[in-house]
């Protein structure tokens, strides 16, 4: 399945797939990538709950699921997906034409973090915007952090990461609102600060009548990270962040009892959280059969 809609509210959704990336694992340690901290015997025997043989489980075939929110009076694309950072993403724009959407008629773009999966489909093969009619948004720390020489010294980030999030964001610079967290981008949709995973990484609240979805983009990457919300990856600019932004947004989505869209998630990466003791458990919607 390459799209799913659903509602929130008056509001009508649309995940949308750009496509899937196998993440390879390091020899020896394949999950190192996705749990960093975890001590092995305690990792090896919560990926046998789950029916994952760590002996043989070589790489993660993660989804890219992007969101399309149409409020009525404006049409919002939550991520861009990875473009052509390989063979089997790239499919956003197809995707969206499938549904009816063409790039033009997107006039938002909440672009929650500078990771190539999130940012990669931003511009076309010319190297021009993708989506011309577009306000694109993201917190001011994020891009100050991915057009700062000193922050990306400091940190040691890898020059592959830098270089795609400079190809991809400087093209749009003129069509960019850098905003503060917590922000109103559009009526009943708002930014939230979600840092650690990169300093300016944002979750966003779409919020209509009585109804509330919570897009947590990488706050969690496995559903395991609900489980075990202490262990954190590899690519964690602030692991103690990650792990307080974590429980905070992990709270609300279970008190507030939010839907909530989780970008690498089992397609559609929609579902629910509940709490389990001090830890929380991901629990998906069923996705009707298709006649």
């Amino acid at each position: 399945m390459e799209s799913f809609p659903f509602r929130v509210g008056t509001f009508e959704c649309i995940v949308v797939s750009d496509g899937t990336y196998a993440y390879p694992y390091p020899a020896q340690n394949v999950f190192i990538n996705f749990f960093v901290n975890a001590p092995k015997e305690r990792l090896e025997q919560a990926l046998r709950k789950h029916d994952l043989d760590p002996e043989r489980w070589e790489e993660y075939n993660s989804p890219y699921l992007c969101l399309v929110i149409n409020t009525g009076q404006h049409r919002v694309l939550v991520d861009t997906g990875a473009g052509s950072l390989a063979p089997t993403t790239g499919n956003l724009i197809p995707n969206l034409r499938n549904e009816g959407i063409t790039p033009e008629d997107i006039d938002t773009v909440i672009l929650t973090h500078g990771h190539p999966d999130h940012i990669g489909g931003t511009i076309d093969r010319e190297g021009a915007s993708a989506f011309p009619n577009a306000r694109y948004i993201m917190w001011k720390d994020e891009w100050n952090f991915w057009t700062s020489e000193a922050h990306l010294a400091e940190l040691k980030v890898d020059e592959h990461l830098i270089t795609i999030a400079r190809t991809n964001l400087l093209p749009i610079q003129d069509q960019l609102d850098l905003v503060d967290p917590e922000t109103e981008v559009i009526p009943g949709i708002r930014s939230l600060a979600a840092p650690g995973h990169t300093p300016g990484h944002m979750a966003v609240a779409v919020t209509s009548k009585d109804e509330q979805l919570l897009y947590l983009s990488d706050t969690v990457i496995h559903p395991l990270h609900l489980e075990q919300p202490d262990w954190y990856t590899a690519v964690a600019i602030a692991p103690e962040q990650v792990v307080a932004t974590r429980r905070r947004l992990l709270n609300r989505a279970a008190t507030d009892k939010a839907l909530v869209h989780a970008f690498h998630f089992p397609f559609p990466g929609l579902g629910h959280i509940t709490q389990k003791g001090e830890m929380w458990q991901w629990q998906p919607i069923k996705i009707p059969d298709r006649p």
